[in-house]
């Protein structure tokens, strides 16, 4: 198979999909590579280390004519042109937030195969994880440097100082994200309480850290009693490939300090509160009501070194399997099944159609 891997082009993104080891194995097993100049340069990876073991340096033209394409973001506008119906992608999407990429993608016909909704028989998402893993534990950075005052925040010092007393941070969500945040905060020295709607998943978290966090459950009366003493809200709710439910409200916002901080790393799949948008790493945040707001949607782009090899550790797998047996391969991995949010022009992903009152083709029956 003739694998593509462009450049991604969403601002300040510096990740990449493929590394030159995983390029390697391809060709070894019978395949082409064709990367965009400077794809990997962002995380420190060079043209001249893919060139070394068999790939060949193209345009993204070139990247994005193969059989399949590898990203680590969803194609933006500029990037509509290369979609078409003998296309494979392969990457994150998040079609639930974003009408005109799922309408473009249903009217080139493109297979596309969604890392976030890639699910196997323990209901967890393994090319999702990774980045959980790296967002969670930059929403607590990210808060930190904005609860300063000089950038708009309160002037809170998230691990206090003896005889101060640290800042509280206010976790909504205690999956992948909401645990790492957890960690980092508590690493920090800040106060920390975590709420998520499962009680097996709140005893395990007080299981392991006892005494060190609290648990709540999530509701909107516990959220309600927690926002006026939060320093930094950061919500970490998912519902896979679905767009988040609004779980702070605008009216919410009132109950907040001045200066106070919120930093959804849901914002991808729409966000956990109401007033946030996607923004940029160029301009990261805005402020409504006098609460600073951090929508960052690619947030691990942040970190492209430690991003790109922990996501490819992840993706690397299945990718291999598409390349070794494509469409075949979709139609028999049950996992890669659950991947698939378009094909052939029919939206197969459930909560993306839910999102958008579109109509919903069961994924095996638009496969064949």
């Amino acid at each position: 198979m003739q694998i593509g891997l462009p450049r991604e082009i969403k601002v300040k993104e510096n990740r990449v999909a493929l590394t030159p080891g995983g390029a390697a194995t391809l060709i070894r097993r019978g395949h082409s590579v064709t990367v965009q100049q400077g794809a990997g340069v962002g995380s420190g990876i060079h043209d001249q280390e893919y060139i070394d073991v068999g790939a060949q340096i193209g345009s993204a033209e070139d990247a994005w004519a193969a059989e399949m394409v590898v990203k680590v973001k969803e194609p933006i506008a500029a990037e509509y042109k290369y979609l078409r119906e003998d296309l494979l992608l392969f990457t994150y999407l998040h079609l639930a937030a974003d009408r005109p990429l799922t309408d473009a993608l249903l009217a080139a016909g493109t297979t596309g195969v969604a890392y976030e909704t890639v699910q196997v028989e323990d209901l967890s998402l393994p090319l999702l994880t990774p980045m959980s893993e790296v967002a969670g534990r930059l929403s607590v950075q990210a808060g930190a440097y904005h609860l300063q005052k000089p950038v708009g925040g309160r002037g809170v010092l998230l691990g206090g100082v003896p005889g101060v007393q640290a800042g509280h941070v206010v976790i909504i969500g205690g999956g992948v994200v909401g645990t790492n945040a957890a960690k980092m905060a508590m690493g920090l020295g800040a106060k920390v309480t975590i709420l998520d709607v499962s009680h097996r998943r709140l005893t395990y978290l007080d299981d392991i850290y006892f005494g060190r966090l609290t648990t709540m459950m999530s509701s909107e009366a516990n959220i309600r009693a927690l926002l006026p003493e939060a320093d930094l809200l950061i919500g970490g709710v998912l519902i896979p490939g679905a767009k988040a439910p609004n779980l702070v409200t605008r009216d919410m916002l009132g109950l907040m300090q001045e200066g106070s901080v919120i930093v959804d790393v849901a914002v991808d799949q729409g966000g956990c509160v109401e007033t946030i948008h996607a923004t940029t790493h160029d301009d990261p945040t805005y402020v409504v009501d006098g609460v600073v707001h951090y929508g960052v949607a690619n947030m691990p782009g942040a970190v492209p070194r430690t991003s790109t090899f922990a996501l490819t550790n992840a993706t690397f797998p299945y990718m291999l399997l598409l390349a070794d047996e494509g469409h075949g391969m979709l139609k028999k991995h049950p996992a890669l099944q659950l991947g698939v949010n378009t094909h052939r022009g029919q939206l197969t992903y459930q909560g993306v159609a839910d999102a958008f009152d579109l109509p919903h083709v069961q994924v095996t029956t638009a496969l064949g």
